[in-house]
C-alpha cells in the first residue's frame, strides 16, 4: 500500500504543481501578482490542494491493492484459508490512519495558513505604488482606475523609467503626458511623486477650442502611496481553526464543516475501498478505478453542497456536518455485509462455484 501510495501521490502532486504553475504564471504575466512572488504563491496553492491529494491517494492505494489481490486470485486463497474480508481492516487502518492524521493537520493548520499568506501576498501587491506594478511594454491601470501607465524601461521603487506614457481622466477631462524619462521621489510629508522630464502634456480633445498642449522640462504627478496597511479582515477560509471555533457566523460554520469533512472523508473512503475492490479475475479492473473516482468526486461535491447550504443560512452546522458521513459509513457497513454474505461457504453462489471446480477436476482426472 505504501509503495502504491508513493507512486499515486507523485503523479497527483506533479499534476497539481504543473496546473498551479500555469495558473500563477498566467497571473504574473497579466500583472495580477508580482513576478518575485511566483514561487511562494505556487507553494501556498499546492498546500491548499494537499488535503484532497492525500485523500485521493489513500483511497486509490487501498483500492488498487485489494483489486490486485482479487485479480491475482490471492483472495481465493485468503477465503479458502478461513480468513474474513474484515481481517483487511486492521492493516488498512495501520496504513491509513497516519494519512488521516496528516489530512487533518493539513486541513486544520496548513491550509488556512497558506490561504492567509497567499491573500496577503496578493493584497500587498495590489497596494503597492502604481509604478511598482508596471511591467515594461504593458499598459497598466492605477489603483484609482483613473490613470493608465505605459513605460518601455524598468520600473521599481527608486528606478528611473524610460519613455513614459500617462493617460489621466479627471473632472477637467482627459490629459495625456509623454516624457522621455521619469523617477519616483518622496516629498517632505512622505507623499510619493512621479517626476517626468523632457516631455509634453496634452489636455482636452483634439480639434476643440479648449485643447491645450505644452512642453516641459520637469513635471510632477502624485502617485498612490504604499504606506497603506493590509486589511485586518480576512475571509473565513484564512482564519485559524482555534479562532474559527468561536466564530458563530454562517461563513465561519461552513468553513469549519469543510475542515472537519476532510479527515472524515479520508477515513471513510479507505474503509470503503476494501469491499469496493472486488473484481472478477477474468474481467478487467479499470471499472473499479472509474467507479472509485466517481465516488470520490461525488462525495466532495456533496460536502461542498452542505458547505454552501450552511454558508447561505439554509442549514445549520449542527444538522449538516454529520448526516453525509454517517450515510457513507452505513454504505461501507452494507458493502462489507454484502461481500461477507457472498463469500460465505454455504452461500448458493459459493456452493455453485465449488461444485463447478469439483466437476472440472473430475473431468480432468477422467481425461488423464
Amino acid at each position: 500500500m505504501a509503495s502504491t501510495a508513493g507512486a499515486s501521490f507523485t503523479v497527483l502532486f506533479s499534476i497539481c504543481v504543473t496546473w498551479t504553475l500555469i495558473a500563477v504564471l498566467g497571473k504574473a504575466a497579466g500583472g495580477k501578482v508580482a513576478s518575485s512572488d511566483v514561487i511562494a504563491l505556487i507553494v501556498f496553492a499546492t498546500l491548499n490542494y494537499l488535503p484532497t491529494i492525500v485523500i485521493l491517494t489513500s483511497f486509490i492505494s487501498v483500492l488498487m491493492v485489494v483489486t490486485r489481490s482479487y485479480r491475482d486470485s490471492e483472495m481465493v486463497v485468503w477465503f479458502a484459508s478461513g480468513m474474513s474480508l474484515t481481517r483487511w481492516i486492521y492493516p488498512v487502518l495501520t496504513f491509513g490512519l497516519p494519512l488521516v492524521l496528516i489530512t487533518g493537520l493539513l486541513s486544520f493548520v496548513a491550509t488556512p495558513w497558506a490561504k492567509q499568506k497567499s491573500s496577503e501576498y496578493v493584497e500587498r501587491f495590489e497596494k503597492r505604488e502604481d509604478l511598482q506594478k508596471i511591467s515594461p511594454g504593458q499598459f497598466k491601470e492605477s489603483a484609482g482606475s483613473n490613470r493608465i501607465f505605459f513605460v518601455e524601461g524598468g520600473a521599481g521603487k527608486t528606478a528611473v523609467v524610460q519613455n513614459v506614457f500617462v493617460n489621466t481622466v479627471d473632472e477637467r477631462g482627459t490629459a495625456v503626458v509623454v516624457a522621455r524619462e521619469g523617477v519616483v521621489t518622496t516629498g517632505a510629508k512622505g507623499e510619493r511623486y512621479l517626476v517626468l522630464k523632457n516631455g509634453r502634456r496634452y489636455q482636452g480633445m483634439p480639434g476643440q477650442s479648449d485643447f491645450q498642449t505644452m512642453e516641459f522640462e520637469s513635471y510632477s504627478m502624485r502617485v498612490t502611496s504604499n504606506n497603506q496597511e493590509l486589511d485586518s479582515g480576512h475571509d473565513s477560509d484564512t482564519i485559524p481553526t482555534m479562532q474559527l471555533l468561536s466564530d458563530p457566523s454562517n461563513p465561519g460554520r461552513a468553513e469549519l464543516l469543510w475542515r472537519i469533512a476532510s479527515p472524515l472523508t479520508c477515513l471513510i473512503l479507505i474503509l470503503l475501498a476494501i469491499p469496493l475492490g472486488f473484481v472478477n479475475p477474468r474481467a478487467g479492473s479499470s471499472a473499479n478505478l472509474i467507479i472509485a473516482l466517481l465516488i470520490f468526486f461525488s462525495y466532495n461535491n456533496f460536502v461542498k453542497l452542505l458547505e454552501a447550504s450552511v454558508r447561505q443560512g439554509r442549514a445549520t452546522f449542527t444538522l449538516a456536518w454529520w448526516p453525509l458521513h454517517l450515510a457513507a459509513l452505513l454504505i461501507v457497513f452494507g458493502l462489507f455485509a454484502w461481500r461477507l454474505y457472498l463469500n460465505h461457504p454455504y452461500h448458493p453462489l459459493a456452493l455453485r462455484q465449488s461444485f463447478k471446480r469439483a466437476r472440472n477436476a473430475d473431468k480432468k482426472v477422467v481425461s488423464e
